[in-house]
């Protein structure tokens, strides 16, 4: 066994590690809000997230394991913002989980597992990991989903996403066999030789990134792989949906980059069309469909949808008029908005879960009415990840949103420019159901009067989140330059 370098995977292996530890130790622990447990596994992921930003700082690009894993800027840095996402998503968890009986040992440390599988697919350089981590996420994001046995809505939405995941598994490994049975080798990096040696068969590899398009866009959430989003959105608990909501979406991000772009970029005129007309389908039907509901998790789940649409824009340009200049442009817009749209995520379900309380979900966009009453910062709070999600100045949506169009329009192709337009017609529908919310919140009377119980962590993280919301949104260039160099880095590698 030689190329191990086993130092490469070190972040995964702690992580790994602890999770374990974390399991064992959740044992004899009797607190009821599993003090000890949550601060071990908070440490953990803490210590994980400093590994991979040290990583990326140095810059570094080597293989490992083999050739199956690829330490690079863009993996280390998805990675770190998996990690703090995961972190935060527990610490807004806690309070909520703890009220349910859902804060079990179990929570944790399959929420650790499930970055595990993050970390391993963001890493990946062979299809057998992709499928590895794939998999290892979406089974801890299944126990997850049906965490809470007593509740029939959860144990729905846990069916629905295992079947339709299990679907989209399929879908993707079965394009993966394509690939493998087309080029003879399992490495990224080998197939896109393959590929530009032009020694393939054409037909089998385009039905092949046929099947693997689809089953990333199940993942994504993108039109028409689309139907399990509002369904487990709505039935997960809150907590959970806050799980799948945030950290995946980096992980889908990074298997789309290894394996389109990395891998396939040699046909990337077969795969660029595709990823077009999910892009416009899913910004049309999420922002259209998001207007009929008044279940606020549903709203956000459509809402999903449609921000997945306009990422999916900035991976299109790839090769324009022969050549592929804009690429890197559009692969560090997408990253931004990406990571933009992750932290908004976590904030607004954060919220979610503030307001509610034992016995009670506050899963409707009535309740948040005259919450500028009940608490006029929570208000603010809620109002600045709305503004950001809509896109509006000065947020870190607008700039994410304003990089996107920036780096489809600078191609001078005319399909762009449409795209461009649509782009901002359907950003302009989704305005419509984000500021219902912040109407109703400062224009409405309030329908609950109970007071509003959080923990001091929790209003610190919320208060920090809106802030870094507002000031990436002002000073956008520092993050924008990270994604710059990690997407130049891996496309250089």
């Amino acid at each position: 066994m030689n190329q191990m370098n086993w130092l490469a995977i070190a972040p995964e292996v702690v992580l790994l590690v602890m999770a374990l530890v974390v399991a064992m130790v959740d044992l004899w622990v009797k607190h009821p809000r599993r003090t000890p447990t949550y601060l071990l596994a908070q440490a953990s992921i803490a210590v994980v997230a400093i590994m991979h930003l040290l990583r990326f700082d140095a810059g570094e690009t080597f293989y490992a394991v083999q050739r199956m894993v690829v330490a690079d800027p863009m993996g280390h840095l998805l990675a770190f913002f998996a990690a703090v996402a995961t972190m935060v998503s527990l610490a807004y968890a806690r309070p909520y989980a703890a009220d349910r009986d859902m804060l079990k040992g179990e929570l944790i440390t399959l929420a650790m597992l499930s970055l595990l599988g993050i970390s391993v697919m963001v890493s990946a350089n062979n299809f057998l990991v992709v499928y590895l981590g794939l998999e290892l996420m979406s089974l801890s994001l299944y126990a997850l989903v049906a965490l809470r046995r007593d509740h029939a809505p959860a144990t729905e939405a846990a069916m629905k996403y295992f079947v339709l995941g299990a679907l989209a598994s399929g879908f993707l490994l079965y394009g993966l066999s394509m690939m493998y049975g087309a080029t003879g080798t399992l490495d990224i990096g080998k197939v896109f030789e393959k590929i530009a040696s032009g020694q393939i068969n054409q037909a089998v590899l385009v039905l092949g990134i046929v099947f693997v398009v689809s089953g990333l866009a199940f993942k994504l959430g993108a039109v028409p792989f689309h139907m399990w989003i509002p369904d487990v959105y709505q039935g997960a608990p809150t907590a959970v949906t806050l799980l799948i909501a945030g950290a995946p979406k980096l992980a889908a991000f990074a298997i789309t980059m290894r394996l389109l772009v990395e891998g396939m970029s040699g046909l990337a005129q077969d795969w660029q069309q595709m990823l077009i007309v999910l892009s416009v389908a899913s910004m049309a039907l999420g922002n259209v469909a998001a207007i009929a509901q008044g279940n606020l998790k549903r709203m956000l789940a459509y809402s999903t949808i449609g921000q997945i649409g306009f990422m999916l824009l900035g991976l299109t340009p790839t090769v324009v008029s022969g050549n592929t200049l804009s690429a890197a442009n559009g692969y560090s817009s997408s990253m931004f908005y990406v990571l933009s749209y992750v932290f908004t995520t976590l904030g607004t379900f954060g919220i979610v879960m503030l307001l509610a309380r034992a016995g009670h979900e506050a899963e409707q966009v009535d309740d948040l009415k005259g919450l500028a009453k009940r608490s006029p910062w929570y208000a603010a709070v809620m109002a600045i990840f709305m503004f950001s999600l809509a896109g509006i100045p000065p947020t870190v949506g607008f700039y994410a949103k304003l990089a996107v169009l920036q780096a489809i329009v600078s191609t001078n192709v005319s399909l762009y420019i449409w795209l461009a337009i649509v782009a901002v017609l359907l950003s302009l529908v989704a305005a419509f159901y984000y500021l219902r919310v912040i109407k109703v919140m400062y224009f409405d009377e309030p329908v609950d009067a109970h007071p509003i119980a959080s923990t001091g962590e929790v209003r610190t993280i919320l208060s920090l989140n809106g802030a870094a919301i507002l000031l990436f949104g002002i000073l956008p260039g520092g993050l924008m330059a990270m994604c710059a160099q990690a997407i130049v880095k891996a496309l250089s590698s």
